[in-house]
């Protein structure tokens, strides 16, 4: 049975690299450590390797309770997994926040600027004048020497235990929705009330990501699960696919992210 079939297109790099991961772990008897995966990567990596049956055991940690980006380890099935074989490193910061004000989006840039790949860096979280992130331990050391300012603000990033990390509980707002197709514009237009023609704008400029990916195709079917966002207007998902109508019509759930 081909295992692509289960899986879009684009997948189809990132299943290869699964793939060679359980490879070499069961080839070599040792444990593979990943970058951090966002959450259509983890739920591919379980796809692809979960279940009570398989001769990988499979662990995920992102640093706190709710982080969304985890590292996975993949060991062979008879090894125990603590927290430390993830190499986690939480760095926290603080600013003035009475005269300057950081948002998420500003951090991501600041380490962006530095050279660092996305995969190697966990959850940003700001909050109330303090600024935390989790870090591979292989880029610590780099980052907390070259990283001293996120917008106009300066800034010195100092290692904390990570039982020290902020709560980030996301809450979401659901609604029935009913669409004539699972198409990207059409779905989109529904979720944040806007018309076809800017939908298929804001598409075309690249201002819409599924699943953490820029999607430049209006007509690019979504699935159930799936996490969008839209520059400027939050992040929302396709909660659910719940039938038709008798005029044929989809029945979805769509979530927004307050």
């Amino acid at each position: 049975m081909d295992i692509y079939q289960h899986f879009r297109k684009d997948e189809q790099p990132f299943i290869d690299k699964v793939l060679s991961w359980k490879e070499q772990v069961e080839r070599n008897f040792q444990p593979r450590l990943t970058d951090f995966l966002d959450p259509r990567e983890q739920q591919i990596v379980k796809m692809l390797i979960g279940g009570e049956s398989s001769d990988i055991k499979l662990s995920f940690e992102g640093g706190t309770a709710e982080a969304e980006r985890k590292r996975a380890v993949l060991a062979p099935y008879y090894d125990e997994i603590s927290i430390e074989d993830f190499q986690l490193t939480l760095c926290q910061a603080t600013y003035q926040s009475k005269f300057v004000t950081i948002e998420h989006r500003d951090v991501m840039g600041a380490f962006l600027s530095l050279g660092i790949k996305r995969q190697k860096f966990g959850d940003i979280t700001v909050k109330n004048g303090i600024l935390q992130i989790v870090l591979g331990d292989e880029i610590a050391p780099f980052v907390k020497a070259n990283l001293n300012m996120i917008k106009k603000a300066k800034v010195t990033l100092e290692e904390k235990p990570l039982s020290e990390g902020l709560a980030t509980e996301q809450q979401w707002d659901f609604s029935d929705k009913t669409v004539s197709s699972l198409r990207l514009d059409t779905v989109l237009k529904e979720i944040y009330h806007l018309s076809r023609k800017d939908a298929a704008a804001y598409i075309t400029k690249q201002q819409v990501k599924v699943n953490y990916k820029v999607v430049e195709d209006g007509k690019y079917g979504l699935q159930e699960g799936d996490l969008l966002s839209l520059r400027g207007k939050g992040r929302s998902k396709l909660a659910a696919v719940n039938g038709t109508t008798k005029k044929d019509k989809l029945k979805i759930t769509i979530a927004v992210l307050k």
